[in-house]
């Protein structure tokens, strides 16, 4: 029995009249009837009472037609759902993130637009460090993260593609001597403490605040460590000493805080997409053209 033959009895069956039914089907009356009795045979018994005057279902193919329609309605969902599947409209996606990305328009704006254009897309989000993440991507534990990526090493098998540059901001106490200052560099905090990520958290900052640093002349003294950004804008508040964060954690705002530029050269961090190296699923080959569109327009 194929799918065919079903289609072929749900035709007679809703015309009740072999001839209507062969035009509707565009084959033969002939080659129908003898399809319709190859699946009686096969069933074992008559699924229509025949006449010259009348064509009517038998209580078998009334209880048939009903299977046979749930059987085709179902072939045409499954073949519907592989269809937009292949093209990524279905699915499910796990994207991990970094802590300051939500302070970004970047991660609003993707998720915004893939979820308008793939709403039958689950996407379940994490809230992760870079290296975290990195270490999800090789377990497949995500399939693909926003990462604070600057060129440095990257694992094996794993793929980065820049999407964005955030300048870095020093963060100072409004009662600092420089607060009232737009811009200014490294070298003239080379005696402030300064508040920074602890070395495991497995964010790229710290060492990009390591290197700026040194070419300032100096190496950061470190009075204070803390996992969270805005714990950090807090301590800095409390006059604990300075910290280095990015720029879009300047709406976290405190009455006792300033946020200045840094001029020096490097003075950025990186936002980078990471996924495993290897052809992406089609969910996630429109996710990182959603990303690649949204990256070119904020240019």
């Amino acid at each position: 029995m194929e799918l065919r033959h079903l289609r072929y009895f749900v035709a007679v069956a809703e015309e009740l009249n072999f001839t209507r039914a062969a035009e509707r089907l565009h084959i033969g009356q002939p080659p129908l009837s003898m399809q319709i009795r190859d699946l009686e045979e096969e069933i074992g018994t008559p699924l229509f009472e025949r006449s010259k005057r009348r064509v009517a279902l038998t209580e078998a193919g009334r209880r048939f037609f009903d299977h046979a329609c749930e059987i085709l309605a179902r072939s045409q969902a499954a073949t519907e759902d592989a269809r937009r599947a292949g093209k990524g409209e279905l699915g499910e996606l796990r994207v991990g993130f970094t802590s300051s990305l939500p302070f970004t328009t970047m991660l609003s704006d993707v998720l915004h637009t893939y979820r308008r254009d793939f709403p039958q897309v689950s996407l379940s989000l994490r809230e992760m460090f870079t290296v975290a993440q990195v270490e999800a991507l090789q377990r497949g534990e995500i399939d693909v993260g926003f990462v604070r990526y600057r060129g440095l090493d990257v694992s094996a098998g794993i793929v980065t593609r820049e999407i964005g540059r955030d300048p870095l901001r020093l963060v100072v106490n409004a009662a600092h001597p420089l607060a009232h200052r737009a811009e200014v560099s490294l070298a003239e905090f080379r005696d402030e403490g300064f508040i920074a990520y602890p070395t495991d958290v497995g964010t790229g900052l710290p060492a990009i605040v390591d290197e700026l640093c040194r070419k300032a002349g100096f190496a950061a003294r470190i009075v204070q460590r803390a996992r969270e950004a805005t714990t950090q804008i807090g301590l800095v508040a409390s006059g604990l000493g300075v910290a280095v964060l990015p720029a879009p954690l300047e709406c976290v705002r405190l009455p006792r805080v300033r946020y200045l530029r840094i001029g020096d050269e490097g003075a950025y961090l990186s936002l980078s997409v990471a996924h495993a190296d290897r052809p992406p699923t089609p969910v996630l080959d429109t996710f990182l053209g959603v990303i690649g569109r949204i990256a070119a327009q904020s240019v």
